[in-house]
């Protein structure tokens, strides 16, 4: 095996990352072995190759992608030798992952379900560390039309007020809405908060004639749906 000390170019061809995952795909490589290969280079000293930073890294946050994924650029640089740059890449990658596992909804596709709410938000949102609430626009044929980001509150609660909640609806003439928003902890159960949010949401949509739809919380590989529960406000 080649020396600690050594770059990976004077590795054998066969156990380089870059190299591996050429001849034998990327499922093969070792998380260590993936980042080395987003690093590129070490820590530009001779001492610590791409892999060694790798493993560093990897180590750091727990061997554990969603612990990796919630981490910001400024958390990432604080390993030795990583820098600004590759932790950039780092989340790049990252948020990449995110945006590939994620089905998002597309215009004129018409919302029927809180799941297609969840399957579109999850991803985007997993290992976020404050709450994001989001506006869904939607059409007379309650066709999605866009999302627009309302606000973004404390690791609690995210404070909402049905004048910007409403704001692009208005603005863009949408027929209905449907709302939604996480919890950075992961559990979708609503809190009296979120109830009492919901009501007020579906009271200023009644006075603006556009209908509240649903409300869903998005939580850890689960949700919340307040009108599958069936405390959604009538219209």
């Amino acid at each position: 095996m080649a020396s600690q000390r050594s770059g990976i170019k004077s590795w054998p061809r066969e156990e380089r990352p870059r190299e591996k995952l050429l001849a034998r795909g990327a499922a093969e490589l070792s998380p260590a072995e993936l980042l080395a290969i987003l690093l590129r280079t070490g820590d530009g000293t001779a001492r610590r190759s791409a892999l060694d930073l790798a493993r560093d890294l990897w180590t750091a946050f727990g061997e554990d992608w969603d612990a990796l994924g919630q981490a910001t650029v400024a958390e990432l640089s604080r390993i030795r030798g990583l820098g600004v740059a590759k932790a950039a890449s780092v989340a790049a990658a990252v948020e990449v992952g995110r945006r590939l596992g994620s089905r998002p909804l597309s215009p004129q596709v018409p919302f029927r379900t809180s799941r297609q709410v969840h399957d579109h938000y999850a991803p985007r949102l997993a290992g976020v560390k404050r709450e994001r609430f989001y506006c869904l626009l939607l059409d007379s044929r309650n066709r999605y039309l866009r999302d627009e980001r309302v606000s973004e509150g404390s690791l609690t609660a995210s404070l909402v007020h049905p004048r910007e909640a409403f704001r692009a609806a208005v603005r863009e003439a949408a027929s209905a809405v449907v709302l939604a928003h996480n919890h950075p902890s992961g559990d979708p159960s609503p809190s009296g908060e979120d109830r009492d949010l919901t009501r007020r949401l579906c009271e200023a949509g009644r006075v603006l004639g556009i209908r509240v739809l649903d409300h869903v919380i998005v939580g850890r590989d689960t949700y919340y749906s307040f009108a599958d529960s069936g405390e959604l406000p009538p219209p």
